[in-house]
Parts: C-alpha cells; structure tokens; sequence
C-alpha cells in the first residue's frame, strides 16, 4: 500500500478484532497481524464499549437515516447519564442520612453505657433501693 492510501475496513471486520481482543488476544499482537495501528485497535474497542456494535461506522459516508439514528442514540445516552446523576445524588443523600442517624444511636448508646452501674464482676444478683410509692 503506498503512502496516503487509506485502507476501509467495514463493520464485520471491526467486530471480529475487537472480539478477538475482548477475548484476551494482545492488541500489539493483533497490530502486526493485520498492519493496523495499536491505536485504532483501541479507538474501536472504546467505541464498541461506548455504544455497541452501531458506534463502529461502516466505509464511506453514512446514509442520513443512519446518522440521525447515531445522533439520537447519543442523546438517549445523555439523558441516561442525567438520569444515573440524579440517582447517584439520591443515593449519597441517603447515605448522609443514614450517617447521621448512626452518629446519634452512637451518642446515645454512650450516654446509656455511662448512665449505667458499674458491675463489680461478682455474679451475684445486686440489691436496689426500693422506690417509694
């Protein structure tokens, strides 16, 4: 191939290495197998990650119907995301009231501990005083 010349490499190919390196293959071994840089393996492994098997683009220009359907799917993972912020939020609030709800039992099993008599260790049943009524 000389130099300038791009090789295309459609969308079954892609999921082929990318499979292969999900499965455990070395990436720089894949690059020399091939003749396709480290980094582009990665780029398309990332992208598979990122939005499944439709991230990986096809040669050429894509068709518009397609690229609405990308454009709209990266909005649907936005709105995810602020969904799963909105959720993370919640859930560290719940953690902050559950730590304060800890921090006061602790404090009042304390007051209770140094309310209490002191237990001389002799095993046998202690007298009190009688209440008046």
């Amino acid at each position: 191939m000389t130099q300038g010349q791009r090789r295309r490499h459609d969308r079954s190919f892609k999921l082929l290495v990318v499979g292969r390196i999900e499965g455990g293959e070395s990436v720089a071994a894949l690059s020399s197998e091939y003749g396709i840089k480290a980094h582009l393996l990665y780029r398309w492994r990332n992208a598979v990650r990122a939005g499944g098997e439709v991230a990986l683009r096809d040669p050429g220009r894509p068709r518009r119907a397609v690229a609405a359907s990308i454009g709209q799917a990266a909005v649907g993972e936005i709105r995810d995301l602020g969904a799963a912020q909105r959720q993370i939020e919640a859930l560290q609030r719940k953690i902050g009231e559950q730590q304060m709800a800890l921090d006061f039992l602790g404090g009042a099993l304390r007051r209770i501990e140094v309310s209490r008599r002191p237990n001389d260790g002799s095993g046998a049943t202690t007298s009190t005083p009688r209440s008046r009524r």
